[in-house]
């Protein structure tokens, strides 16, 4: 471990110590540090910039609420991350109940231009958005995060291979709906 890695460490622990002993500026440091994880999963999730503003202003009052039960810096960042997920999911679910009571059908999100190739992307995003809650999630963690499987697992509390599963079929799920559009062709 480098020297400058090690001293981060050092300094992200001390953050942690002096929030949960009341410093409100080593809680704002731990905000500021975690803030760009927890709304981009949140943003690219839910596809709302004020929904993903509400639900990580949410997460870290949470956070705020909980210090106390948070062994390390890497528990942290795994919490938050845990907590980010199952409240966008249940966000969805709690939207998605809404607005069928309410218009007897789900109204589709709104999609964010992005890098690359923007009709791919839009496309892309629309596509992802379609998928089951959890579907989605696995998807968000394991391609925005870059978190590996047993990780993504561990977050959601899902069995490892639930996680392959959703994965697996997210995936032949994207590929031919985009194959049926002409965009990809399939191997």
């Amino acid at each position: 471990m480098s020297q400058a890695a090690l001293t981060a460490g050092l300094e992200a622990a001390d953050a942690l110590d002096r929030a949960r002993d009341g410093d409100q500026a080593a809680f704002a440091e731990l905000v500021r540090e975690h803030q760009g994880m927890v709304f981009g999963l949140a943003q690219n999730f839910l596809h709302h910039r004020a929904e993903a503003e509400e639900l990580a202003q949410d997460v870290f009052v949470a956070l705020h609420q909980n210090l106390s039960r948070l062994e390390s810096p890497a528990h942290v960042r795994f919490w938050l991350c845990k907590v980010t997920s199952r409240r966008c999911i249940d966000r969805v679910r709690r939207l998605s109940w809404r607005l069928e009571r309410v218009n007897g059908t789900v109204q589709e999100q709104p999609v964010l231009p992005g890098g690359g190739d923007p009709m791919l992307a839009n496309m892309l995003r629309r596509l992802v958005a379609e998928l089951s809650p959890p579907a989605r999630m696995v998807v968000t963690l394991r391609f925005q995060e870059e978190l590996q499987q047993s990780e993504i697992a561990q977050i959601l509390d899902m069995p490892l291979n639930t996680v392959k599963s959703h994965l697996r079929r997210s995936l032949e799920t994207l590929r031919a709906k985009l194959a049926d559009r002409g965009t990809f062709d399939e191997p």
